[in-house]
């Protein structure tokens, strides 16, 4: 058993915003809240000073694993996950090879529990090899318990692939986490079509590049009537066509990233790789769509696009690096700097786009609350902590990131996953210390 004592509990689900203790049982339940518990033989846990929030879920992480060990591994991944205050991920499965078989999901379920420090969940491809033109068997895909199907990396290209990809996704009520990007429209870009990208020289993606994949996907959504989830949102436009579809009653949900908030395209000036990511960053007047999106509820969670390499790759040339930023273990800092210290957000509605409503669009009835009986996956944050990004102390193998040196508050320092204390943050050693 584990009790944490005096912690300030923050949960939208349960409307809780106040002193608690909170004690795990042995099942790694949550099995009671209250103040000033004492219980005979239970681990003990000091958390004054610290906001206890339920443990952050993350809908979009790329593992590498199998294939890619020199980018990220499970376990490396999972570590960097832990950091970030992380408790559950969901995998994409744009690996080698793909996700897109049950022997192949069988072997990465095994994997993962021989290696993952947090929960992990794993997306299904839609078709096979992400080639966008047979459909995989999601039925057994789903047997091997995946939460989704995602062709991430790319869209599926072909209308009517899509179309009966969801039509034949309807019948198990699947979730699908879809990428939007016209690769016509978009073929050989690196950059946002734009400002930077025509000082640079550098190929652009155009918003329209993305939201025509959105308008469409929406539209076979609300014939078909499955759920679809916009991955990594970065336009305005893209904001409104989600705004519109959820007015008409189509069951989508949206997801945007930290760095579509905190960086515009001005990031790749000088050539900067590190800010090179698909989509890739936008305007300001992006970025201020996206801000009233999170505040109305048109953007429903914030997910990291988790997506490391190795220095070597992006060492080279804008145009051949490859796209993508490592985000597990600043996700929180960026997002609490950008959006509840600048008073767009709350604190309790971070939490809910960055917890509770992961939760919801995974299907994860025990996670994203504080309650009784739900599952004891915790963070514990100390708010005030500032700290300067530095991406050479990731736990991550990719330390790919834009944000080296810049400041920010709001820092994870203990999470636990069912009961058990996984990363514990040593402010003596300014360290972390992981346990399995």
């Amino acid at each position: 058993m584990l009790l944490l004592k005096s912690g300030w509990v923050v949960c939208p689900s349960s409307n809780l915003n106040e002193k608690l203790d909170i004690l795990i049982d042995d099942q790694g339940k949550i099995s009671a809240l209250a103040p000033q518990l004492e219980v005979d033989g239970a681990e003990v846990f000091n958390a004054e000073g610290l906001t206890v929030v339920p443990g952050l879920i993350d809908l979009h992480t790329h593992l590498r694993e199998p294939g890619g060990e020199a980018q990220e591994t499970i376990k490396t991944g999972t570590r960097a996950a832990a950091a970030g205050g992380y408790t559950t991920v969901a995998c994409m499965g744009n690996t080698n090879p793909k996700l897109d078989n049950p022997l192949v999901i069988r072997y990465l379920q095994q994997r993962i529990k021989e290696d993952a420090l947090v929960n992990v969940f794993i997306y299904g491809c839609i078709t096979k090899g992400q080639e966008g033109k047979e459909l995989t068997e999601m039925a057994s895909l789903l047997a091997e318990g995946v939460v989704g199907f995602s062709d991430d990396g790319r869209s599926v290209a072909s209308n009517a692939v899509m179309r009966r990809a969801m039509l034949y996704g309807r019948q198990f009520d699947a979730l699908f986490s879809l990428h939007c990007e016209d690769e016509e429209i978009c073929k050989g870009g690196a950059a946002n079509d734009g400002y930077a990208a025509t000082v640079l020289g550098i190929p652009g993606m155009p918003a329209i590049g993305e939201e025509l994949i959105v308008a469409r996907d929406l539209l076979l959504a609300e014939e078909t009537g499955v759920r679809v989830h916009i991955a990594h949102l970065s336009t305005a436009g893209s904001v409104r066509l989600v705004r519109e579809a959820k007015k008409r009653g189509v069951r989508v949900t949206a997801e945007v990233c930290p760095h579509h908030i905190c960086l515009t395209e001005d990031a790749i000036m000088g050539y900067n790789t590190m800010a090179k990511v698909n989509p890739p960053l936008r305007t300001q007047a992006d970025i201020d769509s996206i801000i009233a999106g999170l505040q109305d509820g048109t953007i429903d969670a914030i997910a990291t696009d988790h997506a490391p390499h190795t220095s070597i790759d992006k060492a080279k040339d804008f145009v051949h690096a490859p796209f993508g930023i490592s985000g597990l273990e600043t996700a929180f800092s960026l997002a609490y700097t950008a959006l509840v210290k600048t008073n767009c957000l709350t604190l309790p509605a971070l939490i809910t786009k960055m917890s509770l409503n992961p939760a919801k669009i995974l299907g994860l009835k025990n996670k994203g609350r504080i309650a009784l009986g739900a599952d004891g996956d915790l963070t514990l944050i100390d708010l005030n902590k500032e700290t300067i990004i530095n991406p050479d102390n990731f736990e991550s193998k990719g330390k790919n990131s834009p944000f080296a040196g810049k400041s920010v508050v709001g820092f994870p320092v203990v999470t636990i996953v069912g009961g058990k204390i996984i990363m514990k943050y040593d402010s003596t050693l300014d360290q972390r210390q992981f346990y399995k």
